[in-house]
């Protein structure tokens, strides 16, 4: 599956549980796993209509920091045993795509550098 699949998908898991959330009351990190979780795809988008490597590398970026800070909120949740939402597979999806998104932003970089030489 392409990243941009992938992400796409993660961002509909993360409307679903944002909303389980939301039935119990969970606003406040909710609304933060909701932003940063639907942010991924939407800066992917943005990267490919980048106006110049500078520009995609930048918000591949962006989408691969929203990645980990939406992996923050998935794993304190799962942490707090507080709700009875099963996150192991949320943050396997996650972590897939930190990594992912980890690489195409180093694999840009260099190739990048190495074309300005």
């Amino acid at each position: 599956m392409l990243i941009k699949e992938r992400t796409f998908e993660f961002a509909l898991k993360i409307v679903l549980i944002c909303r389980e959330l939301q039935n119990h009351k969970e606003y406040v990190l909710s609304k933060q796993l909701l932003r940063s979780g639907t942010s991924i795809g939407a800066n992917l988008s943005e990267a490919e209509a980048g106006q110049s490597k500078a520009d995609f590398i930048a918000k591949m970026s962006i989408s691969s920091k929203e990645a980990r800070e939406t992996l923050y909120w998935i794993q304190l949740l799962k942490a707090s045993k507080l709700y009875s939402i099963d996150f192991d597979s949320i943050e396997k999806d996650a972590i897939s795509i930190v990594n992912i998104l980890t690489k195409i932003v180093k694999t840009s970089q260099m190739n990048h550098l190495k074309s300005k030489k």
